[in-house]
């Protein structure tokens, strides 16, 4: 088990863990117990529409994004919102989906979206396959990340 603050690659005893990357202070790598024992677990009884078998109903249980990501001490001014607001979560899963969204979708100062990283699905314990990425707030379900991998903070890229 790595903590905030351990180095990347640390043993787990579980199989499946993640990684916090980038331009944050303290990179973690944390499985779905640490995930669940080390942060406030919140609920989400979600709908979201399956490109290919239609309607999906869940209940998912683990901790905020946001609180994860925070506790790895991203990069930036906390007290600074045009600062948090350049910065971007890309989210990646062992399937090699990905999904990038925005620090202010999750930030408690601009769209403070529920954002989960699920250590359970529908009462069960997902330790031996990963957590999962949930977007509540999202209609279909092209943002939920299945055996979350990697989360990497960091700011947009220069000048576009």
């Amino acid at each position: 088990m790595s903590r905030p603050g351990a180095p990347l690659g640390a043993s787990a005893t579980e199989l499946a863990s993640l990684s916090v990357i980038g331009e944050v202070d303290l990179p973690a790598t944390l499985t779905v117990r640490d995930l669940r024992e080390g942060w406030r677990p919140h609920r989400a009884e979600v709908v979201f529409d399956c490109a290919t078998s239609g309607p999906r109903r869940h209940v998912f249980e683990g901790p905020l994004l946001r609180e994860v990501a925070l506790a790895s001490r991203p990069l930036f001014d906390i007290r600074r919102r045009k600062d948090r607001s350049r910065f971007t979560l890309a989210v990646s899963g062992g399937d090699g989906h990905r999904t990038v969204p925005a620090w202010a979708e999750i930030d408690a100062d601009f769209g403070d979206a529920p954002v989960l990283l699920a250590t359970r699905l529908d009462g069960e314990d997902l330790d031996a396959v990963g957590s999962q990425l949930v977007v509540p707030v999202d209609r279909c379900g092209a943002r939920y990340i299945s055996a979350v991998t990697r989360v990497r903070v960091g700011a947009w890229p220069g000048a576009w």
